[in-house]
């Protein structure tokens, strides 16, 4: 699934030999220094992904991801080297697709990227066939991409949404965390249920009346999750 890939980092070296290890891969490859070029060249050639450095000179890449999806409609996976949790919290939250921390392996990075583009490239006939879903005062609808909780609209990312549509189309059902990662995110995080861990926090923010006492995503420790019906 080739595609055009922006590289945003201002590391000469990473940005030249990650450049040729994506063109390797039959990507057409364009590069930025800044975000402040990187959102310029977007606008003049669209890609289907970009990859975005945080640690940028000038805008910050958590900065120039607000602009990207202000903008337009692009896959983003953040590459970051630092190590706090906050700085991958929050590019998730305001709307990264992934995030890998350097230093990465190039086969890793691939396969992130294969994964996010498998699921950019979902087509409107994929989308009619997931029926919108009630779950309680729930209601899911993928076609439009809406989620509302009683009278109440939630504005979810899109990661964030198709967490909560494969919690509600086995509500009641407690899903394993594995099975979470696999069907939403894919094979290649395998091993890695802290993802699931920050996207179920934030979907609770969300539509919990309580976040710290959830009664709608409910854990079921040493297994996974679960979408309780309930109304408001």
């Amino acid at each position: 699934m080739p595609g055009h890939i922006l590289l945003v980092d201002d590391d000469a070296l990473l940005r030249r030999s990650l450049a040729f290890s994506l063109s390797q891969a039959d990507y057409r490859v364009t590069t930025a220094v800044s975000a402040e070029d990187a959102l310029a060249v977007a606008r003049d050639d669209p890609p289907d992904l970009v990859l975005l450095d945080i640690g940028l000179p000038g805008m910050d890449g958590l900065a120039a991801l607000r602009r990207f999806n202000e903008q337009m409609r692009v896959p983003v996976i953040l590459l970051t080297a630092r190590r706090r949790e906050l700085d991958q919290v929050l590019g998730l939250e305001l709307g990264a697709d992934d995030y890998v921390t350097k230093p990465f392996q190039t086969d890793v990075l691939l396969a992130r990227i294969k994964a996010v583009l498998r699921r950019a490239a979902r087509t409107p006939a994929d989308e009619a066939e997931l029926a919108t879903l009630h779950v309680g005062d729930m209601t899911i609808d993928p076609r439009a991409h809406t989620v509302t909780v009683g009278r109440r609209s939630v504005d979810l990312t899109p990661r964030e949404f198709d967490l909560l549509y494969t919690l509600a189309r086995d509500a009641g059902r407690v899903i394993p965390t594995d099975e979470l990662l696999a069907r939403v995110w894919g094979a290649e995080y395998a091993g890695e249920p802290q993802v699931v861990y920050v996207h179920i926090r934030w979907l609770r923010e969300k539509i919990e009346d309580n976040p710290d006492q959830p009664t709608r995503i409910v854990t079921v420790r040493g297994v996974g999750y679960k979408l309780e019906p309930r109304e408001t």
